[in-house]
């Protein structure tokens, strides 16, 4: 699989922060359903509020019983032509068949009406009932055959006819109360009379009646005055000969309870209602005494007096208004199926029983739209049933939704493009590095001095600035070494080319020579090359064994003055050409380290004093207590170091004015005294002094000290 580059990667990782989006959905979505919990609990309160009003309005309107058969009057908006014909009334257009199911529900699609439990039949009869400020009326088909008319100069012959009741309600006030009958005999079609009193013998002009035929049967048509609330309305259908009460009806309405919506109570709990929301108070029977709704008012937009530039923004609106609907219309439905189940109500029905509305509920309606729903109790039995329309709460909620998604993809589109300029950025670093350290090694596959540094900043002293400076510093490191190991065969034949020509011309010589002193003279100039040639290769490889040897070396507490105080008694003894003196207490300094080691690191700064220092200059041995331990110095009176000089590098010696030449000098001992040192976990230094008016050079390192009760067998760290 082929790597990814930086950018693709800073790409996958971005990619993470689609979590931001669906963080953002999963929080709206709750959001929306605490709104809803909240808006659930304040339509509780409200309609627990508007139950109680209600109650007070019904005190005098009694309660309608569950078992009480009524007749529904529906509001009639419209004023109804009297003609006998049912084109004006509603359902008249309706899909659903003539004559309706048993139990049908009432609604103003559906608004025939038939005894409960009654199967169609020839017999039956259906009716529609509704009501205006002054009259009531009553649509009643007969379904069968045309009706036997009745005969004006036959009275006696056989003919059907109509009897209508009306009944005082039990709350009506009047000083002599009396119930009222009508008498309706269908002669030819259109306008019958309807009679009253005795016999039968007044018309009664309050009353106005049609009837026409209908296929599968016939219809009447008639209105009456308005009678009072709890009145109640009995229909009978009679055949045969005689007057009504001579034979058992055919058919017939028994004494029914008109009920209608209250106009009083509707009026008053109108002022009561919110935008977006619809109340139904309900008998115990489960009747609509009270419905009303208040929608949402939106002012439409008039372009009366707006000045042209805004009449161009609202025109740019407009273009990109079907694309914010769409938006609007997709958040809306996710948030809607985010919602809970819920459960389906016809609105539209005249008769709802309160059982079968839980509360609270989330409803919804014919039309497909969702309703928060609130029950409460109301004086007499009742039921006020309050609902919230979901559209403002939806709105609400994809209006956030569609913030929270816009403001995302905003963050993440900025984010990615920051990162891809980051990578960009980091990669062009990176791929210049790389660039640069190709550069460092030439075609003969030779280290440059150094890699080129960018000027330092803020943003160069990042990670990827330190990276570059370390392989400045490592460059720089190979670049000495390299150097190193081209000089070091110059050195080392610079070294060995004197003892092998010693040897070479002693051999020469003795070839040649016969007396005995000189064969012995050139014998002793070749072993003494031979030795030089093997202190050289012994000097090669001490640092080496040494190397190995610190790995495996015990650190112990000792007394680091006591050592200093026996070594420099032993350097003054066996070189009594140099005065070399100790200055620092006689014990009490305790430090943690190797006493053979240090003794090892003493001497080889003592021999580098001494090849450095003239016969009877000054040496000194020097400790003292500082913060991190025992400081330890060796000052030489002398020559000086050069500036900038390497002196704890292999076969290196850069003072000039070496005054000890007996032995050979490859520049190892220094190099062995920094391993020491390292070993100690100090560092060896060494600068140009001037001390008591004496100049010279000064080698010093900081042993870490430690406590009389230490452990002697901790090991090297």
């Amino acid at each position: 699989m082929a790597a990814l580059s930086l950018k693709r990667q800073l790409l996958l990782v971005s990619l993470l922060m689609l979590l931001i989006p669906l963080a953002g959905v999963q929080f709206a979505l709750e959001l929306d359903t605490i709104l809803r919990q909240q808006a659930q609990q304040q339509l509780q309160q409200q309609a627990n509020r508007l139950a109680l009003l209600a109650g007070d309005e019904l005190l005098a309107q009694p309660p309608l019983a569950a078992d009480t058969f009524a007749v529904y009057t529906a509001a009639q908006n419209s004023t109804l032509l009297l003609d006998g014909y049912a084109d004006d009334w509603p359902g008249y257009d309706s899909p659903e068949p003539f004559p309706p199911p048993a139990q049908a529900p009432l609604s103003a699609l559906q608004p025939w009406q038939q005894l409960p439990e009654a199967a169609p039949q020839p017999g039956a009869l259906y009716w529609q009932a509704s009501h205006s400020d002054k009259a009531l009326y009553l649509l009643i088909r007969i379904p069968g055959q045309p009706p036997q008319l009745f005969n004006p100069g036959a009275p006696q012959q056989a003919h059907h006819r109509l009897l209508l009741q009306l009944f005082s309600g039990a709350n009506e006030l009047r000083v002599n109360p009396r119930n009222q009958a009508w008498l309706l005999r269908p002669s030819a079609p259109g306008q019958l009379p309807a009679r009253s009193g005795a016999n039968w013998t007044k018309t009664d002009p309050g009353v106005n009646a049609f009837w026409q035929p209908v296929a599968n049967g016939w219809q009447l048509e008639l209105a009456l005055p308005r009678p009072a609330v709890g009145s109640r309305i009995a229909l009978a259908l009679y055949g045969g000969e005689g007057v009504a009460a001579e034979s058992p009806p055919l058919a017939q309405i028994p004494a029914a309870t008109l009920v209608r919506r209250n106009a009083d109570l509707e009026q008053t709990l109108a002022s009561w209602l919110d935008s977006g929301q619809q109340l139904r108070v309900m008998e115990e029977s489960g009747w609509v005494i009270a419905r009303q709704q208040r929608t949402v008012i939106t002012k439409p937009a008039t372009t009366t007096g707006i000045e042209p530039s805004t009449a161009r923004i609202n025109q740019a609106d407009e273009n990109a208004s079907w694309l914010q609907q769409v938006g609007q219309n997709l958040l809306k439905a996710l948030v809607k199926a985010n919602q809970p189940d819920s459960l389906l109500v016809n609105e539209q029905l005249w008769r709802q029983l309160p059982v079968n509305l839980p509360a609270p509920a989330l409803m919804r309606h014919s039309n497909g739209s969702l309703w928060l729903s609130a029950q409460a109790p109301v004086f007499g039995g009742r039921t006020l049933v309050l609902e919230q329309s979901l559209d403002q709460l939806l709105n609400i909620s994809g209006a956030a939704l569609g913030t929270v998604l816009a403001r995302s993809f905003l963050i993440i589109i900025g984010l990615v493009v920051v990162l891809l300029g980051y990578a960009s950025w980091l990669s062009w670093r990176i791929s210049r590095l790389a660039k640069w350290v190709t550069q460092c090694v030439d075609a003969d596959g030779r280290m440059d001095a150094q890699v080129p540094l960018q000027a330092k900043s803020g943003i160069g002293n990042d990670e990827l600035g330190q990276l570059q400076q370390r392989f400045n510093r490592l460059v720089s490191s190979l670049h000495g070494y390299n150097q190193y190991l081209e000089s070091f065969s110059q050195r080392l034949s610079h070294e060995l080319k004197t003892p092998l020509a010693v040897v070479r011309s002693s051999l020469d010589n003795l070839t040649h020579c016969t007396d005995e002193a000189e064969r012995q003279n050139y014998l002793t100039r070749a072993q003494s090359a031979v030795a030089r040639l093997s202190g050289i290769l012994r000097s090669m490889s001490e640092a080496a064994r040494l190397e190995q040897s610190l790995e495996a070396e015990h650190k112990e507490v000792f007394d680091v003055a006591e050592v200093l105080t026996q070594v420099t008694a032993a350097y003054q003894a066996l070189d009594p050409h140099h005065v070399i003196v100790y200055q620092g207490p006689e014990q009490g300094s305790q430090v943690l380290g190797s006493p053979e080691l240090l003794v090892q690191l003493l001497d080889k700064l003592v021999d580098n004093a001494r090849d450095f220092t003239s016969g009877g200059q000054r040496i000194e041995l020097d400790l003292r207590r500082v913060d991190q331990g025992w400081q330890l110095s060796v000052f030489n009176q002398g020559s000086r170091l050069p500036a900038g000089a390497d002196i704890f590098s292999a076969f290196v010696s850069h003072r000039v004015g070496q005054f000890n030449t007996s032995e050979h000098h490859l520049g190892q001992g220094l190099l062995i005294a920094q391993l020491i040192a390292n070993y100690h976990q100090t560092c060896l230094e060494a600068d140009n002094q001037s001390r008591n008016g004496l100049d010279g050079v000064a080698f010093r390192l900081v042993i870490p000290g430690a406590e009389s009760g230490a452990d002697i067998n901790s090991t090297t760290p």
